[in-house]
């Protein structure tokens, strides 16, 4: 039972912690002035090295064997993985960040939604709950959002959700399955994606390098890394509520960095965000310690 906790609470530390990771994408790609192909192209590159990287760092040499080893199970995420990336960074730029975060916020649901049909696992009361939370305080933040708008932006951003929920129950359902060498061949067939699309591969200055290896490795492949390792610990309900927390950090790393003040609602629907998720993990440890 001990051993269980341990692992719940580990799990709960790494899917928060990718949260933070992914909220860096519009810091980084603030900084770039390219075509979104042209990014997904070098982020890919420095994102899968960056993950071969944390391979060896954790298990030596031997880790590299992982993608040599890989079966149906682990092309099928990096697929879905692949999916979710080359749809992120083109949605952003077809419409507005607010009807791409509404939409990403529905990642819970449609995670409990394919975790019910597909492993039978209901999701808890309170998982539920501090879901439709969340999505209220996202519906803050992005107010004033129209969704009958920016058709193919809107339609990217549904795909994309779609997809990284799959992997997420595809992740828990193999949950004794290393994940982390699929996601590093996610970013590389990210890359060999948008080579026929991108415009400026050549453009780029040792300055726009050195951004691109920060990006990789800050969102990409710590991020990716931290979520495929803790998703497998935790209910798929409440890894994708967790990672929610990726939406209302997003304008804090922009304020920090371009003293881009978020507006009012901003701060409430963050808030709400924030407390949601909180209240669930805070609820989670009482009921934990509880039985224990």
């Amino acid at each position: 039972m001990a051993g269980a906790q341990s692992q719940h609470r580990t799990g709960i530390a790494l899917v928060v912690a990718a949260a933070v990771a992914w909220s860096t994408a519009p810091f980084f790609t603030r900084l770039l002035p390219f075509d979104s192909w042209t990014i997904l192209f070098w982020r890919g590159l420095f994102g899968a090295a960056m993950i071969a990287a944390i391979l060896v760092l954790l298990q030596g040499w031997s880790g590299l064997r992982d993608f040599t080893r890989m079966d149906r199970t682990g092309w099928l995420v990096a697929a879905l993985s692949t999916l979710g990336m080359v749809c992120f960074i083109p949605s952003l730029q077809l419409t507005s960040v607010s009807n791409v975060a509404i939409i990403i916020a529905t990642g819970p649901f449609v995670t409990a939604a394919l975790a019910w049909v597909w492993l039978r696992e209901v999701p808890r009361l309170r998982t539920t709950l501090a879901s439709i939370v969340a999505l209220c305080g996202i519906a803050i933040i992005v107010g004033g959002a129209r969704l009958g708008s920016d058709f193919l932006g809107i339609a990217l951003a549904v795909i994309m959700t779609v997809a990284i929920a799959a992997m997420t129950v595809i992740v828990r359902q193999h949950r004794n399955t290393s994940m982390v060498a699929a996601a590093a061949l996610s970013n590389i067939l990210g890359s060999v994606v948008s080579i026929p699309l991108a415009q400026g591969i050549a453009a780029i200055t040792a300055h726009d390098l050195f951004i691109f290896a920060m990006f990789g490795f800050c969102q990409v492949a710590l991020g990716l890394s931290l979520y495929m390792l803790g998703s497998r610990l935790l209910p798929s309900s409440q890894a994708a509520l967790i990672a929610t927390l990726e939406t209302p950090l997003m304008p804090f790393w922009v304020w920090l960095a371009f003293q881009e003040a978020p507006a009012p609602r901003a701060l409430i629907g963050g808030a709400l965000v924030m407390g949601a998720v909180i209240a669930d993990i805070v609820g989670d440890h009482r009921e934990q310690k509880q039985a224990a």
